[in-house]
């Protein structure tokens, strides 16, 4: 029988005993399939229409008798019998009376499992707000009346009184109005009963009840169009929500609760333990307690009890709602007797442990196991190692046909016994079964489409699953207690899915970057790292000449070369000096080739191979020769470096740690000009603010100095120095720290703390230092474990906005674009123009400026070629086609968004690209967590002077104009100062190379001298604004205040300094809290300072 079949049978069955409505609801959705379920607000009618009888005490079940008590919580009456077919008093038991309701207990006989479905209402005496629409962000009901927050909580908890209705000619009182007790005593002294004003939830659902949402939109859109600022922000959020009931069939007067739902007491359930104690759901007590306080205050009411009791019990009955829809929203959460918080209605459906995330969405699927993780190293790419146990479970239905297929079995239960016994035939089958069957691993979390992927399984022995270390990157996956699930694709269409578009080998390239994402890692690339250097201190084989690679090999392998030696070999007709260790890893490159019948070989890679190098060979070879080659290069590439790294023997002793000799010599002259800076603070002619800049300057110096010269002082074979370098583990940073200096430390806000740390872990840390440290580490820690929670709900949202974003069209015809320039941060180069248009499509051809001859024609993409010619060519800005300037309808067209980055190739129609940009945003933010936690809180401070350094070599020029001073440094070194910005050239043959020159900036070239390559011009310090003095002159102060503090004259408010001179005035704005060195009436020249970072451009009188 097919499963459908079995299903409807199975559901006829169920549908006999259930009444009528239930059989209709039922009876339409086996009719008719449905995608999506609507959530809504429910109406004080919709919520009795689902009961079945109201709740009236709080009672649960007879502790005698055990049964429900009835009008109760567990009530037979209302939510039908707890014994299947039998009523609460007994007289109807069996089949037989389905359908029949008892005279005698009234409880209908049927099925027990309407305890799950049928819901019960309590009526309360006064109405109350629904806490999610009043306390929620932004406060729905709040926004609606357009009621602040705060002053609609008052009225909702009885602190203030909601005017309702206003007899008209009253002054001071409006509809609306929120009115404090006092206020309102003072309005009914005034006007009497000329108006109406109530507390409470009633009096916001009487507004509520009047709002006219047609109108409402209509005056919000009219008042939309003049508003501005924040005005302007807030319609926006009133006319969202607005047209949002409008469009839905809710009203807002629902957002007040009159009738309350008790859900199915099965789903509240209460379970007898041992020793004749309960355990109970956390939401009968809450319910409990709702019950409670209405029925005392039905009682108040009824006795004619004071005012002000009545109102302190409407409000706790108001608490008590508030506390069952979701506890600790509003005030602290209501626990029970052990202190735990009780578990809310909102609690059970919000999180991932809610209603929608682990039982709607989150499905448990037939066919897939979970295991620990450990390396396979013996594994090809688009391998994984399966246990055998936990396969042939897995593969349980296809083994038993096989069996019984072949005769092996008479039947499937002789097969299954087969399988329990685990006869050796079963394990053959399995392999025969297995073969070209894809299984899907998956790892949690899965932050991008990368964390599940289709792999060939291999039987292990074991109960862990091996997994490829290249692919560890893409699930982010280490082998220290992870754990990976398994899924089985069961339909053809599915294996063929999961071979095609899933399989490890097929994804090289990540869909974020299009950079390789299957990059060997730490042992890898320590193992190519190791193989490829080249050590000139080797002497067994130095200098040797071999005639092709094969000699040089053999040598190698016969103990008469070393790996590391400097050689010379003969191949194709050219001469390399090289190592044994390349020449190994070029033929293991060529053999790959050939194997794959490829007669050309790879280029010879004669340098150093770390991690970045080995990311570009593989970037290299997914070019030139696909993903099936680059997948068996990858594997070679892999056995080398495993191969290497055992024989290198790397490990870490302390004396692999060198601390520089010079790094003494550098702290002490680091603290004598901390200690000029002190004397200058405590003369007064530096205010504390600049005293700290330049302290951290000279300590952000002093690291960069020691971090030099620790790593001219370490051996290129040094254990650490190959780790950091390759980039197999660790940095630059990190080894500094070890054998360098710690540096300035980061306090937990991210300040930088002025007191740098001068030993580093090799020496050891004084106390102090050590409490220091513990600010950042400690911070990091933190850090990680917060924010790895908040980036995955980060995705989640961006997931969510983005999905319905997909590849549409071919061409949308826009004839907008956006233009792409070179990133500078200052006068740092960050993104160079060229990498900005690589693989972009051209809006318009683009010419070149001096030839007039088309560098990239419009539509096509730009290839990492023309993007070279392009930026060679002088042309600053390009406009491209951009997904910013799309006009297609619904999604992106294909030219607009350009290329699919995990196949280099043009995207396909109908591709998810919101997901993939989602998911390529989310995924690196959990990453980025983890930096933190690495560098343990170490300031990471750029030093403010900026060097203005030569791209090339060439000879130095200067723009006609520039004006050069010799101007003293706070240390009275005269220096070479621009006190007018200018422009520095580079001339190299017929090209002139610019270089700004900011006024203030210092120096180190002459003109006419050759300057090399990465050579410093200038440097300026980017903290101040340096106002340099161009005729002499006195200073006038205006508008400005100089108060005294300590030695210092300092700016209490901003202002200006005028400067006299004969010829001319030159004013100079002083802001706010800056030190000021001239008096009213001084006489000043070229270049003092008239002011903190301040510099006087005339000679005059101030």
């Amino acid at each position: 029988m097919k499963k459908a079949d079995r299903r409807r049978k199975e559901l006829r069955k169920y549908l006999a005993g259930q009444p009528e409505e239930t059989k209709v609801a039922l009876k339409k959705i086996e009719d008719k399939e449905f995608s999506f379920i609507k959530i809504g607000l429910a109406s004080p009618e919709q919520v009795q229409k689902w009961s079945h009888g109201e709740v009236e005490k709080p009672e649960t079940i007879n502790y005698r008798t055990f049964k429900p008590e009835r009008r109760g919580l567990f009530c037979e009456k209302i939510f039908g019998p707890v014994k299947d077919w039998e009523c609460h008093c007994g007289k109807y038991r069996r089949v037989r009376y389905r359908g029949i309701v008892c005279e005698r207990c009234g409880v209908e006989v049927t099925t027990s499992r309407v305890r799950r479905e049928r819901m019960g209402h309590i009526r309360l005496v006064e109405p109350v707000a629904h806490i999610w629409f009043l306390r929620g962000i932004p406060s729905y009901i709040s926004l609606l009346l357009d009621i602040s927050g705060r002053a609609l909580e008052e009225v909702i908890y009885y602190d203030a009184f909601l005017v309702t209705d206003v007899t008209e000619g009253i002054k001071g009182v409006k509809v609306g109005q929120v009115l404090r007790e006092a206020d309102y005593q003072e309005a009914v002294e005034k006007h009497g009963n000329k108006f109406k004003a109530e507390t409470g939830a009633r009096a916001v659902k009487e507004l509520l009840g009047r709002i006219d949402l047609g109108q409402l939109v209509s005056k919000l859109r009219r008042d939309f169009k003049t508003a501005t600022g924040q005005k302007r922000m807030k319609i926006i959020k009133r006319l969202r929500i607005a047209e949002a009931f409008a469009k839905s069939s809710n009203h807002p007067a629902w957002m007040i609760i009159d009738v309350l739902p008790v859900i199915p007491p099965d789903l509240r359930p209460m379970v007898q333990l041992e020793g004749g104690r309960f355990a109970t759901s956390d939401l009968n007590d809450l319910y409990r307690r709702v019950l409670n306080r209405n029925n005392r205050l039905k009682k108040m009411i009824n006795m004619g009890a004071p005012d002000m009791i009545i109102r302190n019990e409407k409000r706790m009955l108001q608490e008590s709602v508030d506390v069952l829809i979701d506890n600790g929203r509003r005030k602290r959460a209501v626990t029970g007797s052990s202190g735990r918080p009780l578990k809310s209605l909102t609690d059970g459906i919000e999180g991932k442990q809610g209603r929608f995330r682990q039982n709607l969405l989150g499905k448990r699927t037939d066919y897939s196991g979970r295991s620990v993780i450990v390396v396979g190293p013996n594994l090809k790419l688009h391998q994984c190692g399966l246990p055998k146990e936990m396969a042939l479970e897995l593969f349980k239905p296809f083994v038993i046909r096989k069996l019984v297929e072949r005769g092996l079995a008479q039947n499937v239960k002789s097969a299954k016994r087969m399988i329990e016994r685990q006869e050796v035939i079963v394990w053959d089958i399995l392999e025969e079964v297995i073969k070209g069957h894809p299984v899907l691993l998956n790892r949690a979390p899965t932050l991008h489409r990368l964390g599940i992927q289709a792999f060939e399984p291999v039987l292990v022995e074991g109960k862990a699953i091996q997994i490829h270390p290249l692919v560890c990157p893409a699930f982010n996956a280490d082998f220290d207690g992870d754990q990976m699930a398994v899924h089985v694709p069961l339909l053809p269409e599915a294996q063929v899915e999961a071979r095609i578009l899933m399989m490890s080998s097929n994804n090289i390239l990540s869909p974020a970057s299009g950079r390789p994402i299957i990059t060997p890692t730490q042992d890898m690339v320590l193992g190519t790292y190791y193989m490829t250097v080249l050590n000139e201190n080797e002497t067994l084989g130095k200098g040797l000449i071999f005639a092709n690679f094969w000699d040089a090999m053999v040598t190698n392998d016969l103990d008469e070369l070393h790996l590391h030696a400097q050689i010379k070999v003969r191949h194709n007709g050219e001469i390399y000096e090289t190592t044994v260790g390349r020449v190994k890893f070029n033929a293991t490159l060529n053999r790959v080739l050939k194997r794959r019948g490829i007669n050309e070989e790879y280029p010879y890679i004669n340098k150093l191979l770390g991690k970045k190098e080995l990311e570009a060979l593989i970037t290299d070879c997914y070019h030139r020769y696909g993903s099936a080659i680059t997948a068996q290069i990858a594997d070679e590439i892999k056995r080398l470096g495993f191969k290497y790294a055992t024989l290198a023997g790397v490990s870490i002793s302390i004396d692999d740690l060198v601390v520089p000799e010079k790094k003494k010599e550098i702290v002490e002259k680091a603290n004598n000009q901390v200690a000029k800076l002190e004397q200058h603070f405590r003369d007064g002619t530096l205010s504390a603010k600049e005293k700290f800049i330049r302290s951290l300057d000279i300590w952000g110096g002093v690291t960069e100095e020691v971090t030099e010269q620790m790593l001219k002082g370490l051996d290129r074979l040094n254990s650490v120095y190959m780790m950091a370098f390759s980039g197999a583990r660790g940095n630059v940073q990190q080894v500094r720290q070890l054998s360098g200096i710690r540096g300035l430390m980061a306090d937990p806000f991210g300040n930088i703390i002025n007191i740098p740390i001068k030993a580093n872990f090799k020496e050891g840390l004084s106390v102090t230092e050590y409490f220091i440290s513990s600010y950042g580490a400690r911070k990091g820690l933190v850090d990680t474990a917060l924010r790895t929670a908040d980036s995955g709900y980060l995705t989640r949202r961006l997931v969510d906005v983005a999905q319905d974003v997909i590849i549409t069209e071919e061409d949308c015809g826009t004839k907008d674009g956006i233009e792409l320039s070179t990133v500078r941060e200052g006068f740092e180069e960050i993104i160079p123009l060229f990498q900005r248009l690589l693989h972009r499509i051209p809006l318009k051809n683009v010419v070149d400026p001096l030839s007039g001859k088309v560098l990239a024609k419009a539509g096509e993409f730009i290839d990492l070629e023309t993007a070279k010619k392009i930026a060679e060519s002088g042309l600053e800005k390009i406009v491209v086609r951009s997904a910013l300037a799309c006009q297609t309808k619904k999604g992106l067209c294909q030219k607009c968004y350009g290329l699919d980055l995990s196949t280099m190739k043009l995207v396909n129609i109908g591709e998810a690209i919101g997901i993939i940009a989602a998911q390529s945003i989310g995924e690196p933010g959990t990453q980025l967590t983890m930096r933190t936690f690495h560098i343990g809180g170490v300031a990471l401070h750029k030093t403010a002077k900026t060097q203005i350094k030569a791209k090339h070599s060439g000879t130095v020029d200067f723009a006609e104009g520039i004006e050069i001073k010799d101007i003293m440094d706070e240390f009275g070194v005269k220096q070479k100062t621009v006190t007018r910005s200018s422009i520095a050239y580079i001339k190299i043959k017929d090209k002139k190379e610019e270089y700004p020159l900011p006024v203030g900036s210092i120096l180190k070239v002459k003109t006419g001298e050759k300057i090399e390559h990465n050579e410093t011009i200038a440097e300026f310090d980017s903290t101040y604004e340096y106002v340099v003095a161009s005729s002499g002159g006195r200073t006038i102060f205006f508008n400005i205040d100089p108060g005294k503090q300590g030695k210092e004259r300092v700016a209490r408010k901003d202002g200006e300094i005028f400067v006299f001179s004969p010829k001319n005035k030159k004013e100079y704005d002083v802001p706010k809290d800056a030190q000021i060195f001239v008096k009213p009436g001084d006489k000043v020249k070229v270049g003092d300072e008239i002011a903190s970072g301040l510099v006087c451009k005339t000679v005059g009188a101030v």
